[in-house]
């Protein structure tokens, strides 16, 4: 996921650290994690448009505000910082959208749909708040679907990684990854109901 040497249990432990009240574990933390952060965060700028007003550094700074805001949640490793990392990101950015959509018309909010959630004849763009709340509602009939599209779609994760975050075997994240990506597609189409048919 990074380039950093530090070993992942390394960083775990100062994720221990910073959560029970460490603040020089905090300070130590931030260098070690940073670049993997900043790819997490250019990754769900590219999926913005081109003239957004967020740059990916102050969308990392402000997902690890908000994180370091939240002490008490449990940071089981280095993957699932990352996640959780990854999902404040993406609120950070649904919330800069609907500022925005109180100024704009709906049109300039739109992101792009990776290849692999997008249908073959469907457009190539979503509305960041549509596919927030899809991603909302997915979660209702599949909460651990979802998850594996945050970590693979927002956070960039790997099979494996993915795998060790949520603690299951990679045939059923992958498994759960085709089920998300068939119900999304089905959602973001326009179906009335995608948990049926």
């Amino acid at each position: 996921m990074d380039n950093a040497p530090t070993a992942p249990a390394e960083v775990t432990a100062l994720l221990e650290a910073f959560r029970g009240g460490d603040s020089a574990a905090g300070e130590r933390l931030l260098p070690i994690v940073y670049e993997a952060l900043h790819h997490i965060a250019e990754r769900h700028l590219r999926l913005e448009r081109p003239d957004h007003t967020l740059q990916p550094t102050v969308l990392l700074h402000d997902a690890w505000l908000r994180l370091t805001a939240e002490r008490g949640t449990p940071w089981n490793d280095r993957e699932h910082f990352f996640a959780l990392a990854s999902r404040a990101m993406r609120r950070l950015l649904v919330d800069h959208a609907r500022a925005r959509q109180a100024a704009k018309r709906r049109g300039d909010l739109a992101v792009a749909m990776p290849d692999e959630i997008r249908a073959p004849d469907g457009a190539d763009a979503v509305d960041l708040i549509a596919l927030d709340s899809a991603l909302d509602q997915l979660a209702v009939v599949d909460d651990r679907a979802r998850q594996v599209v945050e970590l693979r779609f927002f956070g960039g994760l790997d099979w494996p990684e993915i795998a060790r975050a949520m603690s299951v075997s990679e045939p059923t994240v992958k498994r759960d990854w085709r089920f998300a990506r068939s119900w999304l597609r089905r959602a973001i189409d326009g179906a009335d109901d995608p948990t049926t048919g």
